[in-house]
């Protein structure tokens, strides 16, 4: 029965479904319901509930936009490993078996092995909110720069570590709004990737206006000295040069000179 009921469960998980056991006992009155340890067993199995949070439509397409601007996206969850592999190929990601880690296989890897794995891993599942700490400040010290998105409380600290942290407006925790750098005001991941794209584009137009502006600097600030044989730029006032005479010459004598 217990071998059926996991099969079931990994079923529903590769369905992107979050997954629930539903049990019962009953409980005598005289019984002392505070020790929970107690209440947890001698239970009898009603089923398995599968609960669907599918993605935003547009989150597919946002992944595979920000794929292609260079940008890595890494999901980490609490969810089910199985549940977590069926979400990423959801949005886009590739999610192979070897790019899926759990929070326990985090926990027995040393510092120099996560980082050898970010180079690969895609997705951490059943994690906490250490591990996510702990991923965030490996990926900085990989020379990453790290944008962390969240809602609760747990998400906290890995926002706050981030280089951009990004909390959820809608239904976000206070909490997470206030350790992140950025509001999510409608949760969208989307958003996240035209506000990048966006930036870029401003970034792009100020580093041409600087080239624009140090091209027109060089160009009223600097002159041409020119022979038969060659030309040589001077910068600043323009000045004359003593001969072996000690008599002052122009910088840029004439042809005949």
């Amino acid at each position: 029965m217990r071998e059926k009921i996991e099969q079931e469960n990994e079923k529903m998980a590769r369905q992107a479904l979050r997954v629930l056991a539903l049990a019962y006992r009953e409980v005598d009155k005289k019984e002392n319901l505070d020790a929970d340890e107690e209440i947890e067993k001698n239970l009898i199995f009603l089923g398995l509930a599968g609960m669907a949070d599918p993605p935003q439509p547009e989150a597919e397409g946002a992944v595979k936009q920000a794929l292609r601007a260079g940008i890595r996206v890494i999901m980490i969850t609490g969810d089910h490993k199985v549940t977590a592999q069926a979400v990423a190929r959801e949005v886009g990601l590739e999610a192979r078996d070897d790019q899926v880690v759990t929070g326990q296989e985090l926990d027995g890897m040393k510092d120099s092995q996560l980082k050898a794995l970010l180079d690969r891993a895609q997705v951490f599942a059943r994690v906490t909110p250490q591990h996510k700490l702990r991923l965030v400040r490996a990926l900085k010290e990989k020379g990453h720069v790290v944008a962390m998105t969240g809602d609760g409380v747990n998400d906290a600290p890995a926002i706050k570590e981030a280089d951009v942290g990004i909390a959820m407006g809608q239904g976000g925790t206070d909490v997470a709004r206030e350790a992140a750098d950025v509001v999510l005001a409608d949760n969208n991941f989307a958003t996240i990737v035209a506000a990048v794209e966006e930036g870029r584009a401003i970034y792009d137009n100020i580093r041409k206006f600087i080239r624009y502006l140090l091209g027109e600097i060089w160009g009223s600030d600097h002159h041409v000295c020119g022979s038969g044989h060659g030309a040589a730029l001077a910068h600043g006032p323009h000045p004359d040069f003593m001969d072996e005479s000690g008599r002052r010459r122009p910088s840029c004598p004439g042809p005949g000179a």
